[in-house]
């Protein structure tokens, strides 16, 4: 680290920085992402797109093209990966939570479960899990939450809430705080008892992951922060690895778009509409 003094100049302060370069720390980006050591198996370096591994209380945004697959992975077991999407040319249809769990008759994230938008389309699907602890129902941390518990939320305290991280990334991507919807989270598990009540599960451990594909052009919002039921009194989120790959979209044929009748509708639908735009 470098003394006061060496950075007191405006040229000490160049040097310094300039110094930094090439110096890799254990959340970070990599660019470029095929310079990643360990692709995904089967999946050639030049097929990355998007390569960073995101510590706790941090978050990240990229846009994917239609067809990416999007890996996700908890690396310490303590990872919370809160999930926003929008078109990204359409900011205004984006994921819709209500939809993605009540068209298709399941509350629960998993293989072969379909993130909608409000349009009836889909955004992008779970082609892959190891998990099994997710939650589409509490949606992430407010700041008056995170206040109240931890003593402070604002996005640069060391206990940032997931919305005032969604803030920053929003306004990165063009879009205002009125632009986020509730959003959909992975790695820290929520059930609901039969009395109605919710009940945190927790994790599934190191490594566990969920990959995702796009199918449609989308912008990815990911903030990395506690549960907001998460009973440890101390705020604690470990890393999330988030890998993307150029791949293809699903289509007709493939057992997911076959796979409920609510499903294949909607698979239609996003069809539908990026035929008329000469997408697909």
């Amino acid at each position: 680290m470098a003394t006061l003094s060496a950075t007191a100049s405006t040229r000490g302060a160049r040097d310094h920085a300039r110094a930094q370069g090439g110096r890799a720390v254990d959340a970070m980006p990599v660019l470029p992402a095929r310079a990643w050591p360990a692709p995904p198996e089967g999946v050639a370096p030049e097929a990355l797109v998007w390569a960073e591994t995101v510590a706790g209380g941090n978050y990240t945004h990229r846009v994917l093209a239609r067809g990416t697959e999007l890996r996700l992975t908890d690396l310490d077991g303590d990872a919370c990966a809160h999930l926003l999407l929008f078109c990204a040319d359409r900011p205004w249809e984006r994921l819709n939570t209500a939809d993605t769990v009540k068209v298709l008759w399941n509350a629960y994230l998993g293989p072969g479960h379909l993130l909608l938008s409000d349009q009836g389309r889909v955004l992008a699907s779970v082609v892959a899990d190891t998990s099994g602890r997710h939650d589409a129902l509490t949606g992430t941390s407010t700041l008056a939450r995170n206040t109240a518990r931890y003593g402070d939320g604002t996005a640069q305290s060391p206990s940032p809430a997931g919305r005032e991280l969604f803030k920053l990334a929003a306004l990165k991507n063009g879009l205002s705080p009125r632009d986020l919807p509730p959003s959909v989270s992975f790695f820290q598990g929520v059930r609901i008892a039969p009395d109605g009540s919710t009940v945190f599960t927790g994790s599934a451990g190191p490594g566990a992951g969920v990959t995702l594909r796009a199918e449609q052009d989308v912008t990815v919002l990911l903030a990395n922060v506690p549960h907001p039921l998460d009973p440890r009194p101390a705020y604690t989120c470990g890393r999330l690895e988030v890998l993307a790959h150029r791949a293809a979209p699903t289509a007709p044929g493939d057992p997911l778009w076959e796979a409920t009748p609510e499903g294949r509708r909607a698979f239609l639908n996003t069809v539908d509409h990026l035929t008329a735009r000469g997408i697909a």
